[in-house]
Protein backbone atom coordinates (compact mmCIF):
# COMPACT_ATOMS: atom_id res chain seq x y z
CA UNK A 1 0.00 0.00 0.00
CA UNK A 2 1.43 3.58 -0.77
CA UNK A 3 0.78 6.81 1.41
CA UNK A 4 -1.03 8.68 -1.59
CA UNK A 5 -1.80 8.52 -5.17
CA UNK A 6 -2.86 11.64 -6.94
CA UNK A 7 -4.48 11.29 -10.58
CA UNK A 8 -4.75 13.78 -13.22
CA UNK A 9 -5.29 14.45 -16.99
CA UNK A 10 -1.61 15.79 -17.57
CA UNK A 11 2.07 15.12 -15.71
CA UNK A 12 5.13 17.69 -16.58
CA UNK A 13 7.60 15.62 -14.56
CA UNK A 14 10.58 18.50 -16.09
CA UNK A 15 12.41 15.64 -17.01
CA UNK A 16 12.41 16.23 -21.10
CA UNK A 17 10.92 18.73 -23.02
CA UNK A 18 8.72 16.12 -24.66
CA UNK A 19 7.86 14.45 -21.53
CA UNK A 20 4.32 15.48 -21.10
CA UNK A 21 1.94 12.03 -19.52
CA UNK A 22 -1.13 11.84 -20.13
CA UNK A 23 -4.07 10.51 -17.98
CA UNK A 24 -1.12 10.75 -15.20
CA UNK A 25 -0.93 8.80 -11.77
CA UNK A 26 2.05 9.58 -9.29
CA UNK A 27 2.36 7.69 -6.33
CA UNK A 28 3.95 8.38 -2.46
CA UNK A 29 5.60 6.16 0.22
CA UNK A 30 7.25 8.06 3.09
CA UNK A 31 7.33 11.36 1.67
CA UNK A 32 8.99 10.35 -1.72
CA UNK A 33 7.26 9.34 -5.26
CA UNK A 34 7.58 6.52 -5.94
CA UNK A 35 5.61 6.06 -9.99
CA UNK A 36 5.27 8.65 -11.99
CA UNK A 37 3.40 7.50 -15.52
CA UNK A 38 0.12 6.90 -16.54
CA UNK A 39 -2.78 5.98 -14.76
CA UNK A 40 -2.86 2.31 -17.05
CA UNK A 41 0.42 1.41 -16.44
CA UNK A 42 0.21 1.86 -12.61
CA UNK A 43 1.15 -1.03 -10.50
CA UNK A 44 -1.62 -3.05 -8.89
CA UNK A 45 -1.46 -1.26 -5.64
CA UNK A 46 -3.57 0.10 -2.81
CA UNK A 47 -3.65 3.65 -1.48
CA UNK A 48 -4.16 4.70 2.47
CA UNK A 49 -5.12 8.30 0.32
CA UNK A 50 -6.36 9.08 -3.34
CA UNK A 51 -6.86 12.14 -4.98
CA UNK A 52 -8.58 12.29 -8.48
CA UNK A 53 -7.65 15.95 -9.86
CA UNK A 54 -9.59 15.65 -13.08
CA UNK A 55 -8.36 18.49 -15.55
CA UNK A 56 -5.34 19.47 -13.61
CA UNK A 57 -1.28 19.39 -14.53
CA UNK A 58 0.73 17.77 -12.11
CA UNK A 59 3.97 19.32 -12.16
CA UNK A 60 7.18 19.63 -9.52
CA UNK A 61 6.77 22.76 -7.51
CA UNK A 62 8.52 25.77 -8.26
CA UNK A 63 11.63 26.48 -6.38
CA UNK A 64 11.72 30.41 -5.31
CA UNK A 65 16.17 30.46 -5.42
CA UNK A 66 16.21 34.14 -3.70
CA UNK A 67 14.26 35.95 -1.56
CA UNK A 68 13.86 37.56 1.45
CA UNK A 69 10.88 36.52 2.82
CA UNK A 70 9.80 39.07 5.96
CA UNK A 71 10.36 41.90 3.59
CA UNK A 72 6.76 41.12 3.20
CA UNK A 73 5.93 43.36 5.46
CA UNK A 74 7.80 45.80 3.51
CA UNK A 75 5.53 45.42 0.84
CA UNK A 76 5.25 49.03 -1.41
CA UNK A 77 7.24 50.63 0.89
CA UNK A 78 8.91 53.56 -1.32
CA UNK A 79 8.28 52.38 -4.40
CA UNK A 80 9.44 54.25 -7.78
CA UNK A 81 13.00 54.97 -6.08
CA UNK A 82 15.98 53.68 -7.45
CA UNK A 83 18.11 50.87 -5.67
CA UNK A 84 20.26 53.08 -3.96
CA UNK A 85 18.06 55.47 -2.52
CA UNK A 86 15.61 52.93 -1.93
CA UNK A 87 17.87 51.12 -0.01
CA UNK A 88 19.42 54.04 1.95
CA UNK A 89 16.49 56.34 2.94
CA UNK A 90 13.92 53.66 3.24
CA UNK A 91 14.78 50.14 3.63
CA UNK A 92 17.46 49.92 5.77
CA UNK A 93 16.14 52.83 8.31
CA UNK A 94 13.05 51.03 8.42
CA UNK A 95 14.61 47.85 8.93
CA UNK A 96 17.15 49.78 11.80
CA UNK A 97 14.27 50.43 13.41
CA UNK A 98 11.73 47.44 13.69
CA UNK A 99 13.01 44.36 12.46
CA UNK A 100 13.21 42.05 15.32
CA UNK A 101 12.48 38.07 15.24
CA UNK A 102 8.62 39.13 15.37
CA UNK A 103 9.02 40.74 12.52
CA UNK A 104 10.82 38.22 10.57
CA UNK A 105 8.32 35.17 12.15
CA UNK A 106 5.42 37.10 10.65
CA UNK A 107 7.10 38.61 7.35
CA UNK A 108 8.43 35.16 7.01
CA UNK A 109 5.05 33.20 7.24
CA UNK A 110 2.65 35.83 5.14
CA UNK A 111 5.47 35.74 2.55
CA UNK A 112 5.13 31.35 2.43
CA UNK A 113 1.60 31.52 2.84
CA UNK A 114 1.60 33.74 -0.75
CA UNK A 115 4.28 31.46 -2.13
CA UNK A 116 2.29 27.86 -1.12
CA UNK A 117 -0.80 29.42 -3.01
CA UNK A 118 1.10 30.36 -6.31
CA UNK A 119 3.02 26.56 -6.30
CA UNK A 120 6.14 27.34 -4.68
CA UNK A 121 7.87 24.30 -2.42
CA UNK A 122 11.30 25.72 -1.65
CA UNK A 123 12.53 29.05 -1.34
CA UNK A 124 15.97 30.31 -0.41
CA UNK A 125 16.02 33.33 1.83
CA UNK A 126 18.29 35.67 2.92
CA UNK A 127 18.08 37.90 5.80
CA UNK A 128 18.33 38.84 9.66
CA UNK A 129 16.98 36.00 12.68
CA UNK A 130 17.55 33.09 10.03
CA UNK A 131 16.78 30.80 12.90
CA UNK A 132 13.16 32.17 13.03
CA UNK A 133 12.72 31.59 9.35
CA UNK A 134 13.95 28.32 9.48
CA UNK A 135 11.22 27.80 12.35
CA UNK A 136 8.26 29.13 10.82
CA UNK A 137 8.90 26.82 7.81
CA UNK A 138 9.41 23.78 9.47
CA UNK A 139 6.25 24.59 11.36
CA UNK A 140 4.58 25.19 8.05
CA UNK A 141 5.64 22.03 6.29
CA UNK A 142 7.71 23.97 3.65
CA UNK A 143 11.38 23.53 2.18
CA UNK A 144 13.94 26.18 2.24
CA UNK A 145 17.58 27.31 2.40
CA UNK A 146 18.36 29.75 5.12
CA UNK A 147 21.55 31.99 3.88
CA UNK A 148 22.27 33.39 7.00
CA UNK A 149 23.47 36.84 6.24
CA UNK A 150 26.78 37.85 6.32
CA UNK A 151 28.36 41.90 6.34
CA UNK A 152 30.98 43.87 7.39
CA UNK A 153 28.42 46.41 9.17
CA UNK A 154 26.23 45.71 12.43
CA UNK A 155 22.80 44.91 11.93
CA UNK A 156 19.88 43.68 13.59
CA UNK A 157 20.91 40.35 13.71
CA UNK A 158 24.50 40.79 14.71
CA UNK A 159 27.30 43.40 15.03
CA UNK A 160 29.84 42.64 12.62
CA UNK A 161 30.56 39.96 10.12
CA UNK A 162 32.26 38.16 12.54
CA UNK A 163 29.37 37.80 15.02
CA UNK A 164 27.30 36.45 11.63
CA UNK A 165 29.81 33.95 11.06
CA UNK A 166 29.62 33.12 14.62
CA UNK A 167 25.80 32.95 15.11
CA UNK A 168 25.43 31.15 11.45
CA UNK A 169 27.99 28.24 12.30
CA UNK A 170 25.67 26.96 15.22
CA UNK A 171 22.92 26.88 12.94
CA UNK A 172 24.79 24.08 11.07
CA UNK A 173 24.47 22.31 14.15
CA UNK A 174 20.82 23.36 15.14
CA UNK A 175 19.51 22.19 11.59
CA UNK A 176 21.59 19.05 11.07
CA UNK A 177 18.87 16.20 10.85
CA UNK A 178 15.99 18.75 9.96
CA UNK A 179 14.97 17.42 6.02
CA UNK A 180 13.20 20.92 5.24
CA UNK A 181 15.88 23.77 6.09
CA UNK A 182 19.44 23.78 4.36
CA UNK A 183 21.95 25.88 5.80
CA UNK A 184 24.02 28.44 3.70
CA UNK A 185 26.71 31.24 3.80
CA UNK A 186 24.90 34.40 2.66
CA UNK A 187 27.53 37.22 2.42
CA UNK A 188 25.41 40.33 1.34
CA UNK A 189 27.49 41.21 -1.25
CA UNK A 190 31.07 42.00 -2.94
CA UNK A 191 30.81 45.57 -1.54
CA UNK A 192 29.78 44.97 1.83
CA UNK A 193 32.22 42.00 3.06
CA UNK A 194 35.92 42.26 3.10
CA UNK A 195 38.22 39.71 1.47
CA UNK A 196 39.37 38.13 4.65
CA UNK A 197 35.85 37.35 5.96
CA UNK A 198 35.02 36.22 2.07
CA UNK A 199 38.11 33.77 2.23
CA UNK A 200 36.67 33.09 5.70
CA UNK A 201 33.49 31.75 4.11
CA UNK A 202 35.29 30.30 1.44
CA UNK A 203 37.15 28.09 4.17
CA UNK A 204 33.81 27.54 6.05
CA UNK A 205 31.46 26.28 3.34
CA UNK A 206 34.12 23.68 1.89
CA UNK A 207 34.82 22.15 5.48
CA UNK A 208 30.74 21.73 5.32
CA UNK A 209 29.78 21.44 1.88
CA UNK A 210 27.81 24.34 2.38
CA UNK A 211 26.19 26.79 -0.53
CA UNK A 212 27.34 29.89 -0.91
CA UNK A 213 24.65 32.80 -1.68
CA UNK A 214 25.30 36.40 -2.69
CA UNK A 215 24.45 39.44 -4.58
CA UNK A 216 26.28 40.32 -7.58
CA UNK A 217 26.66 42.81 -10.26
CA UNK A 218 23.24 43.71 -9.45
CA UNK A 219 23.92 47.39 -10.98
CA UNK A 220 25.95 49.35 -12.13
CA UNK A 221 26.93 51.60 -9.04
CA UNK A 222 28.31 48.25 -7.17
CA UNK A 223 30.75 47.63 -9.97
CA UNK A 224 32.43 51.05 -10.24
CA UNK A 225 32.26 51.22 -6.73
CA UNK A 226 34.44 48.13 -6.21
CA UNK A 227 36.43 49.08 -9.16
CA UNK A 228 37.28 52.07 -7.12
CA UNK A 229 37.63 49.80 -3.84
CA UNK A 230 39.61 46.99 -5.60
CA UNK A 231 40.74 47.57 -9.06
CA UNK A 232 38.35 44.82 -10.25
CA UNK A 233 34.42 44.11 -11.22
CA UNK A 234 33.05 41.87 -8.10
CA UNK A 235 33.02 38.78 -10.10
CA UNK A 236 36.49 39.18 -10.59
CA UNK A 237 37.09 39.59 -6.63
CA UNK A 238 35.27 36.01 -6.22
CA UNK A 239 37.64 34.39 -8.76
CA UNK A 240 40.68 35.98 -7.09
CA UNK A 241 40.05 34.84 -3.52
CA UNK A 242 38.91 31.24 -4.92
CA UNK A 243 34.58 31.48 -3.90
CA UNK A 244 33.81 30.89 -7.66
CA UNK A 245 32.30 27.28 -7.95
CA UNK A 246 29.82 24.87 -7.90
CA UNK A 247 28.64 25.85 -4.67
CA UNK A 248 27.90 29.37 -5.75
CA UNK A 249 24.58 31.16 -6.57
CA UNK A 250 25.23 34.63 -7.77
CA UNK A 251 22.17 36.67 -7.15
CA UNK A 252 21.08 39.02 -10.32
CA UNK A 253 24.48 39.28 -12.11
CA UNK A 254 22.49 42.24 -13.89
CA UNK A 255 25.52 43.96 -15.63
CA UNK A 256 27.74 41.22 -17.38
CA UNK A 257 30.80 41.14 -19.57
CA UNK A 258 31.73 38.52 -21.21
CA UNK A 259 34.64 38.13 -19.43
CA UNK A 260 32.10 37.83 -16.52
CA UNK A 261 29.56 34.55 -18.51
CA UNK A 262 33.15 32.82 -19.25
CA UNK A 263 34.50 33.17 -15.48
CA UNK A 264 30.86 31.90 -14.24
CA UNK A 265 30.75 29.02 -16.99
CA UNK A 266 34.66 27.50 -16.08
CA UNK A 267 33.62 27.25 -12.21
CA UNK A 268 30.07 25.74 -12.91
CA UNK A 269 28.42 28.64 -10.41
CA UNK A 270 25.05 29.38 -10.92
CA UNK A 271 23.16 32.59 -11.57
CA UNK A 272 19.30 33.70 -9.56
CA UNK A 273 17.66 36.01 -12.39
CA UNK A 274 15.23 38.07 -10.56
CA UNK A 275 13.47 40.00 -13.59
CA UNK A 276 10.82 41.87 -11.86
CA UNK A 277 13.00 43.21 -9.30
CA UNK A 278 15.54 44.44 -11.36
CA UNK A 279 13.11 45.74 -13.67
CA UNK A 280 11.14 47.83 -10.93
CA UNK A 281 14.88 49.02 -9.40
CA UNK A 282 16.28 49.74 -13.14
CA UNK A 283 19.19 47.74 -12.29
CA UNK A 284 19.22 46.52 -15.64
CA UNK A 285 18.61 42.86 -17.59
CA UNK A 286 20.31 39.68 -16.99
CA UNK A 287 21.83 38.24 -20.18
CA UNK A 288 19.89 34.92 -19.52
CA UNK A 289 20.04 33.95 -23.08
CA UNK A 290 24.18 34.20 -23.50
CA UNK A 291 24.72 32.42 -19.94
CA UNK A 292 22.43 29.50 -20.92
CA UNK A 293 24.59 29.35 -23.96
CA UNK A 294 27.78 29.22 -22.06
CA UNK A 295 26.15 26.18 -20.16
CA UNK A 296 25.88 28.74 -16.51
CA UNK A 297 22.98 26.90 -14.86
CA UNK A 298 20.17 29.86 -14.51
CA UNK A 299 17.35 29.93 -11.80
CA UNK A 300 14.68 32.03 -11.01
CA UNK A 301 13.82 33.94 -7.57
CA UNK A 302 11.26 36.96 -6.81
CA UNK A 303 13.44 38.57 -4.69
CA UNK A 304 11.85 40.27 -2.00
CA UNK A 305 8.18 41.87 -1.68
CA UNK A 306 9.43 45.17 -1.13
CA UNK A 307 11.36 45.12 -4.27
CA UNK A 308 8.83 42.29 -6.69
CA UNK A 309 5.92 43.31 -5.19
CA UNK A 310 4.49 39.77 -5.87
CA UNK A 311 6.07 36.12 -4.51
CA UNK A 312 4.29 34.50 -7.58
CA UNK A 313 7.28 32.46 -9.16
CA UNK A 314 4.66 31.98 -12.08
CA UNK A 315 4.45 35.37 -12.58
CA UNK A 316 8.47 35.58 -12.58
CA UNK A 317 8.85 32.84 -15.37
CA UNK A 318 6.73 34.04 -17.56
CA UNK A 319 8.59 37.70 -17.11
CA UNK A 320 11.71 35.72 -17.85
CA UNK A 321 11.02 34.08 -20.89
CA UNK A 322 9.56 37.29 -22.36
CA UNK A 323 12.60 38.86 -21.63
CA UNK A 324 14.52 36.53 -23.18
CA UNK A 325 12.85 37.63 -26.20
CA UNK A 326 12.76 41.31 -25.98
CA UNK A 327 16.12 41.90 -28.02
CA UNK A 328 17.65 43.57 -25.12
CA UNK A 329 19.97 41.09 -24.22
CA UNK A 330 20.59 39.32 -28.08
CA UNK A 331 20.73 36.29 -29.30
CA UNK A 332 17.91 33.18 -29.66
CA UNK A 333 15.41 33.38 -27.37
CA UNK A 334 14.09 30.50 -24.61
CA UNK A 335 11.95 28.33 -25.43
CA UNK A 336 9.20 27.66 -22.86
CA UNK A 337 10.28 24.53 -21.36
CA UNK A 338 14.14 26.24 -21.11
CA UNK A 339 12.28 28.81 -18.45
CA UNK A 340 10.01 26.40 -16.71
CA UNK A 341 13.30 24.17 -16.01
CA UNK A 342 15.05 27.57 -14.39
CA UNK A 343 11.75 27.70 -12.27
CA UNK A 344 11.80 24.27 -10.78
CA UNK A 345 15.07 22.09 -11.87
CA UNK A 346 17.00 24.97 -12.37
CA UNK A 347 16.59 26.34 -9.24
CA UNK A 348 17.04 22.87 -7.25
CA UNK A 349 20.69 22.59 -9.23
CA UNK A 350 21.47 26.30 -8.08
CA UNK A 351 20.48 25.17 -4.23
CA UNK A 352 22.36 21.47 -4.84
CA UNK A 353 19.22 19.70 -4.14
CA UNK A 354 18.83 18.61 -7.97
CA UNK A 355 19.07 15.03 -6.41
CA UNK A 356 16.10 15.47 -4.08
CA UNK A 357 13.63 17.38 -5.98
CA UNK A 358 12.82 19.73 -8.95
CA UNK A 359 11.25 17.60 -11.28
CA UNK A 360 8.84 14.34 -10.54
CA UNK A 361 10.75 11.32 -10.56
CA UNK A 362 10.51 7.97 -8.45
CA UNK A 363 12.88 8.30 -5.57
CA UNK A 364 12.78 12.36 -4.95
CA UNK A 365 11.04 14.05 -2.42
CA UNK A 366 7.05 14.54 -3.22
CA UNK A 367 7.10 18.17 -3.85
CA UNK A 368 4.27 18.21 -6.29
CA UNK A 369 1.18 20.97 -7.02
CA UNK A 370 -1.64 20.49 -9.36
CA UNK A 371 -2.35 23.28 -11.61
CA UNK A 372 -6.24 23.47 -12.75
CA UNK A 373 -6.69 24.10 -16.29
CA UNK A 374 -10.96 23.27 -16.57
CA UNK A 375 -10.34 27.94 -15.99
CA UNK A 376 -11.38 30.29 -18.79
CA UNK A 377 -7.89 31.22 -18.51
CA UNK A 378 -6.22 28.28 -19.21
CA UNK A 379 -9.00 27.17 -22.10
CA UNK A 380 -8.16 25.96 -24.62
CA UNK A 381 -4.38 24.20 -24.03
CA UNK A 382 -2.75 22.64 -27.32
CA UNK A 383 0.62 22.28 -25.04
CA UNK A 384 0.80 21.59 -21.46
CA UNK A 385 4.19 23.61 -20.94
CA UNK A 386 3.62 26.12 -22.89
CA UNK A 387 0.32 26.78 -21.24
CA UNK A 388 2.41 26.78 -17.97
CA UNK A 389 4.73 29.55 -19.09
CA UNK A 390 2.65 31.67 -20.70
CA UNK A 391 -0.91 31.28 -19.56
CA UNK A 392 -0.90 29.69 -15.91
CA UNK A 393 -1.26 32.61 -12.66
CA UNK A 394 -0.57 31.23 -9.48
CA UNK A 395 -4.22 31.62 -8.22
CA UNK A 396 -4.52 28.73 -10.38
CA UNK A 397 -2.76 26.54 -8.41
CA UNK A 398 -5.12 24.35 -6.30
CA UNK A 399 -3.06 21.80 -3.98
CA UNK A 400 0.73 21.37 -2.88
CA UNK A 401 1.97 18.58 -1.35
CA UNK A 402 5.81 18.80 0.42
CA UNK A 403 7.15 15.70 1.13
CA UNK A 404 3.52 14.06 0.83
CA UNK A 405 1.90 16.62 3.28
CA UNK A 406 -1.10 18.51 1.91
CA UNK A 407 -0.14 22.23 2.33
CA UNK A 408 -2.49 23.34 0.05
CA UNK A 409 -6.25 21.65 -0.08
CA UNK A 410 -8.45 22.78 -2.87
CA UNK A 411 -7.09 26.56 -2.66
CA UNK A 412 -6.88 26.68 1.08
CA UNK A 413 -3.58 26.50 3.37
CA UNK A 414 -3.57 23.89 5.85
CA UNK A 415 -0.68 24.70 7.89
CA UNK A 416 -1.00 28.62 7.71
CA UNK A 417 -3.70 30.97 8.72
CA UNK A 418 -3.85 33.98 6.12
CA UNK A 419 -6.38 35.75 8.68
CA UNK A 420 -4.32 35.73 11.82
CA UNK A 421 -1.65 36.82 9.30
CA UNK A 422 -3.72 39.53 8.25
CA UNK A 423 -3.89 41.24 11.51
CA UNK A 424 -0.41 40.77 12.36
CA UNK A 425 0.77 42.32 9.20
CA UNK A 426 -1.45 45.24 9.27
CA UNK A 427 0.00 46.08 12.89
CA UNK A 428 3.26 46.18 11.65
CA UNK A 429 2.15 48.58 8.42
CA UNK A 430 0.52 50.86 11.35
CA UNK A 431 3.93 50.99 12.95
CA UNK A 432 5.66 51.44 9.81
CA UNK A 433 3.57 53.72 7.92
CA UNK A 434 4.22 56.37 10.89
CA UNK A 435 7.72 56.01 10.86
CA UNK A 436 8.36 56.25 7.39
CA UNK A 437 6.19 59.34 7.23
CA UNK A 438 8.41 61.07 9.40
Amino acid sequence: MVDLLLKAAFAVPMTGADDVIEDAAVTVRDGRIEFVGRACDLPDTSAASTVDLGHHILMPGLVNAHGHAAMTLLRGLADDADLQSWLREHIWPIEGQFVDASFVRTGTQLAMAEMLRTGTTLFSDMYFFPEETADAAIAAGMRCQIAFPVADFAGRWAASASECLSRGLDLFDRYRDEALVQVAFGPHAVYTVDDAHLKKILTYANELDAPIHIHIQENAAEIDECLKARGERPIATLKRLGLLGPNLQTVHATILNDQDIQDLAEAGASVVHCPHSNLKLGSGIARINDLKAAGVNVAIGTDGAASNNALDMFAETRQANLLSRSGAEGGSSMSAFDTLHMATLGGARALGLEEFTGSLEAGKWADIIAVDTAVPGMTPMFDPISQLVHSTAGRFVTDVWIAGRRCLRAGQLTTLHPGKLREEALHWQALIKGADSH
